[in-house]
């Protein structure tokens, strides 16, 4: 079984022991299972690498979070000022993401971000065609967006 059944499991069996059926005390069960299955983890080798995708995990959605509110500031006072200082276009960016479901995550996660869109995939699976708003500074946007694949393509590997 994978870290995120057993902790779950430890987690509701946190709850039924205790016998308080609530979500903050699941909470509780589901960090102590965290803790748990941390000290565990050299001994078990299913369980390899459980500890750090947790907080990867947590860290991934810090990181996420600011940039959709970053995102959404600029495409909000872009719309609310008279003269639009949108600069249009596409790119082309390369990606590291190689399975279906890596080059997905990348994609959407560009999608959802305000401002960027992601457009096409190329045949060989190694470009990502993206529209963005505001592409005055073509190598920042670049660097963002390399700097989100990175941090997603850590959850999975």
């Amino acid at each position: 079984m994978t870290g995120a059944i057993w902790n779950l499991l430890l987690g509701l069996a946190w709850v039924v022991l205790s016998g308080d059926f609530t979500g903050p005390n699941l909470v509780v069960g589901l960090v102590f299972g965290y803790l748990a299955l941390v000290l565990v983890e050299p001994q078990l080798k299913s369980l390899h690498g459980y500890s750090a995708r947790i907080p990867r995990m947590l860290f991934f959605c810090g990181f996420f979070i600011k940039e959709l509110f970053q995102a959404n500031l600029r495409v909000g006072f872009d719309i609310i000022t008279p003269p639009w200082h949108m600069q249009p276009g596409v790119i082309a960016f390369p990606l590291e993401a190689r399975t279906e479901m890596e080059i997905t995550m990348v994609a959407n996660l560009i999608s959802l971000t305000p401002g960027t869109l992601s457009l096409d995939v190329s045949d060989d699976r190694k470009v990502l065609y993206i529209h963005a708003m505001f592409l005055d500074d073509e190598e920042e946007l670049r660097r963002n967006l390399k700097e989100m694949e990175h941090r997603a393509l850590a959850l999975f590997r």
